[in-house]
Order: C-alpha cells, then structure tokens, then sequence
C-alpha cells in the first residue's frame, strides 16, 4: 500500500451459539452494543467518524442497510453515513477493505469498520406453493371463491423453508457449504479421524484461551433485557475429544461423508468492529495504533472447492512480500470446516496443486500448525458469518501484541468460491 492504514483500535461481542431459538439479542443489537463501547473509549466522538461500514450476510427485513441503523444507534449523528456490505463469510473482512479502500482514494480518513449476523434469527420461509395459494386467497372476494379456495389448500404447503440451509447453499453447484468441504476433503485424502482431532484441538485452545484471558481485550460482555450477562463465547466444549467427536454421525453427506456437525463450524450471533485510520487522522486525534493492514487480496475459485479460498487469496500477499508460510509470525484460517483448513495447509504442499492452480514452480511447504489458529476457531468459537472476517483480524493482532510478534495473516474462505486474506504488522 502507498501509505499506512492504521487499526486504532477493535472489539466484538461474545459470540453466541445458536440453540434451535431466535437468540436474545437482534444483529442491530449485537452491532451497537460493541461499537458503542469501543467508540466511548476513543479520544474522538463518534459524529467525528468519516463513515460507518458493516458486513452482514443476513440482515433482517427492518434493517436491510444494517450500516446506517446501527450507525444511528450508536450516537454517530445524522451527517456520518453508514452502509452495508455482503460477500457472504467475508462480510466483515469486506467491510475493512472497503474503509482501506477509501481512506486511499482521500474520501475518507477515519472509519469504523466490521461485520455482524444473527443467525439464530435467520427467517423461516413460506414455500412458492404457500405463496402462490396466499395470493389466490387475497384475491378471493365471495364465500363461494374462499370456499374453493380453501378446498384447493393443502397441509403440506405449511412446511416451512429454512432459510439459513438456503442462504448456505450454492446456487450455482446445488451443493451445501459442507458439501463442498467433503469434495476437498476427498480430494487431499483428509479422512475422518484428522477432522476429529483438529476440532477437539480446536476447542481445547480456545478452552485454554478463555481461561488464560486471552479474549478479554475484544470482548464487549452483553446484557439481555431480563438482566442475563454473556461475556464470552458460549460455543466451546471443554471436555472435546476426538474420540467423543467421533460418536457423531455425517451431516452433509451421510453414505460416504464425514464432515458432521462437530466438525464443522457452529450457527452463531455475533459482531466485530475495528477502527482504521490514515497518518492524518492518527495526528489530528492524537491516536495510539495498535497495528496496520500491510497488504490484502481477493481470489476467486470453482464453486465446489470454495474451501480451498484462502489459499488462493493468501499466495499473492506471501509472492508480493517476499514470505514464506512460516516466516509469519501467526496464522488466522477461519474453521468454516475441519476438513477445509486442513485441505489448505495440503494444498500448500501439494506440488501439482500449486503448480496447476497458483502457477508456483514448487509447493510452499507445510505451514507450521503451532503458528495456525493458536486460540483456537470458529469450530469452537462458531461462525457469525457477516462478522468472522473482521474477528479473525482483529484477533490475530491481539495476538502479535501479546506475544511481541511482528505478522500475521487473517484469510477465510467465502461461499460461492471466493476466498479473502490480510496481512497485519504491529506498530
């Protein structure tokens, strides 16, 4: 980048589990009531904000543009405006990159960028059958038109449509986000038993990272309207086991498959914020930096093997920096699946791969799984689709602070064959 863009500061709610219910807080609420708290310890007001960007894959229909409800909500006033972006699970990351985007062009100089979802809340949906028989019914206007209405109505029409199997659902292949994680996984002989160890380890470190502290910089605890406190993520499973993971059978594909519901990520509500900012901002506010974004990339890929994404939207930034895999100092990979960080870290090894898809004369080598998610994932810490983007950068530069490294990388897979990736430096 030709000049500096600066993360001033970031923070997220605990991210909340989905248990088959609407959960306690709305995407809005979540969105505000960490941004709100990360804005009231800034040395600016929020009306001082160039804009407001937030990603969000699920908005709800009263908050479509989700960017300008919670950026009203949060105090930033009338003239700061506030949008919405989607690029399904990089929503948040897109958000980010859209602030860098314009504090480059000169539009703006500080922006509070993130991402946020709600799926517990995801909609349940008429089916076209219900539609279509509700529209013929408010077209009814005699008895005799109602009655033989209702004679044409059927039970089965009544059977909703879950909209979040929608939403995860490729409408170009046909094929379900685990769908594609099992073709990977075929593909690099990832089997079964791998799967189940890198989701019990998973949850182990982010077990050991809860009791250690190490969320505790990026959490905003929340407080429901009955008085209920949640300050931390409540998906993990401290008594994980691969042999207990094992017990579970396949979700996706249930002949053949092995890509289940303990292995994969978790339905989850949650928000992530940060604050980026240029040279000028940082001397006009008197901010402090607790990092800056380096370098970022986008990378597109066949559908059916979107796992694979961060692979092909990492290589560029390591080619264009002169890196290695290793010569970072940590790695953030977004567990959509077990299966599909796996399926990267062979992809890297692997020399036909590398050569047919990335046009590397040699494979990059095996990345060092000590420096890979070292607080754990979204199988453990679960996977609000609009915010994880933001949360993985976020986290990864806590991380380099707490343990006095310099690099890391934050990349995600994105549903539809896409893949997105950051690399941040302390300052």
């Amino acid at each position: 980048m030709k000049q500096a863009i600066y993360i001033i500061d970031g923070a997220r709610t605990p991210f909340l589990k989905a248990r088959n219910a609407p959960g306690p807080f709305a995407a809005a609420d979540l969105a505000t009531a960490a941004g709100a708290a990360l804005l009231a310890r800034q040395p600016f007001r929020p009306d001082q904000l160039d804009e407001v960007i937030l990603g969000c894959a699920s908005p709800s229909p009263d908050e479509v543009n989700i960017g300008r409800v919670v950026a009203l909500r949060m105090g930033c006033g009338l003239n700061v405006p506030g949008w919405t972006v989607m690029r399904n699970c990089a929503s948040g990351m897109q958000a980010i990159d859209s602030a860098i985007n314009n504090i480059l062009a000169g539009r703006s100089e500080l922006v509070l960028a993130g991402g946020v979802d709600a799926l517990s809340r995801a909609p349940l949906l008429f089916s076209d059958a219900m539609v279509r028989w509700l529209s013929g019914w408010y077209q009814t206007k005699t008895v005799g038109q109602k009655l033989a209405a209702l004679r044409q109505f059927k039970l089965g029409y009544l059977a909703p449509v879950i909209g979040i199997m929608k939403g995860l659902t490729d409408p170009i292949v046909g094929q379900l986000m685990g769908q594609t994680a099992e073709n990977i996984a075929f593909k690099f002989g990832i089997n079964r038993r791998h799967m189940d160890e890198f989701s019990a380890r998973s949850h182990q470190r982010v077990s050991a990272a809860q009791k250690a502290g190490h969320f505790a910089q990026e959490i905003i605890p929340l407080i429901d309207e009955k008085g209920n406190v949640y300050a931390e993520d409540d998906g993990v499973r401290h008594d994980s086991t691969a042999d207990g993971l094992a017990k579970l059978k396949p979700f996706f594909d249930k002949k053949y498959g092995y890509v289940t519901a303990g292995n994969s990520s978790q339905i989850t509500d949650g928000a992530a914020w940060l604050i980026l900012a240029s040279e000028e901002a940082v001397q006009k506010y008197g901010l402090k930096p607790i990092g800056k974004i380096v370098d970022t990339q986008w990378a597109g890929l066949a559908p059916d093997q979107m796992g694979l994404g961060p692979v092909h939207a990492s290589t560029p930034i390591l080619q264009r920096q002169g890196l290695g895999l290793n010569d970072l100092d940590t790695w953030e990979i977004n567990e959509a699946f077990a299966a599909q960080v796996l399926a990267c870290i062979e992809a890297w090894k692997d020399p036909a791969y590398c050569k047919e898809h990335l046009g590397l004369d040699a494979p990059l080598g095996e990345l060092d799984q000590n420096k890979l998610n070292v607080d754990g994932g979204a199988v453990a810490l679960g996977h609000p689709v609009g915010a994880s983007g933001a949360r993985i950068v976020l986290h990864a530069l806590h991380h380099l602070r707490r343990t006095g490294g310099k690099r890391a990388m934050a990349t995600i897979c994105i549903g539809g064959g896409q893949g997105g990736a950051m690399l941040v430096e302390t300052v």
